[in-house]
């Protein structure tokens, strides 16, 4: 069997986990409980850790701006500096082949200690390409091929998010990193989630077992049939 690369990260501001601690995270929750079904269910697989929640990446900056836009044989010492944090956020996303991110929904959108993460590993020459050369479309999604998928397991006050319910167009969560993670090659994405968090009661417990099962589900799902980004055709390049 081949081993596979697993990221798992959670963006949640609360610490601790709905059901074991007070006021814990239920995305911390679900997303726990995805990896260890899958530690069981594949043990030699690798799983790298980032709480971006806790622990967010440095906002991007005029410096970070000017280094990353700087073609890398014409950088300045500064500029690797500058850029450190970013390239060791990509290098770790380059090596996963599963993504798993526990995503509340903060005011209709993501946290902006996620948002922080995305502008650091958006990056032009590394997750995506830019040539003029190319004429109308300079623009190429370069994880594209690499066989990633990833997986958002996701919590919400309300009700009525997904695809189909009453409320769905005030949605730009999980939207917002199907855009972006497409956009540099990513597109094949899982998803679940927890409602009602504002109504608690049996709404919430309902929903929390649905989206366990759906977790469950997932997780059987995905590690029957893995793939691994290190056997795949490879990063698209320019051509």
């Amino acid at each position: 069997m081949n081993t596979m690369n697993l990221l798992h990260i959670d963006a949640s501001a609360r610490p601790g986990r709905s059901g074991i601690d007070p006021h814990g995270s239920h995305t911390r929750r679900l997303s726990a409980r995805f990896v260890e079904r899958w530690r069981e269910a594949r043990p030699d697989d690798r799983v790298d850790y980032l709480d971006v929640g806790q622990h967010p990446p440095a906002h991007v900056d005029a410096r970070w701006i000017h280094a990353a836009f700087t073609v890398p044989a014409e950088r300045e010492p500064w500029m690797a500096e500058a850029l450190a944090e970013s390239d060791r956020l990509v290098d770790q996303l380059v090596a996963a082949d599963l993504i798993v991110v526990g995503l509340p929904m903060y005011n209709f959108s993501v946290p902006a200690q996620f948002k922080a993460w995305i502008d650091n590993i958006v990056r032009v020459g590394r997750t995506f390409g830019f040539d003029r050369a190319r004429g109308a479309v300079p623009y190429w999604p370069m994880l594209a091929d690499a066989g990633k998928r990833m997986v958002l397991l996701g919590a919400r006050g309300d009700h009525g998010y997904d695809p189909g319910g009453r409320i769905a167009h005030l949605n730009h969560a999980e939207r917002t990193v199907r855009s972006v993670f497409g956009y540099i090659g990513i597109t094949e994405v899982f998803e679940a989630a927890v409602e009602c968090d504002e109504f608690g009661g049996e709404q919430l417990a309902e929903s929390l077992r649905q989206a366990e099962r759906k977790v469950d589900g997932l997780v059987d799902r995905l590690a029957a049939e893995p793939r691994s980004a290190h056997t795949a055709t490879g990063l698209r390049s320019a051509n």
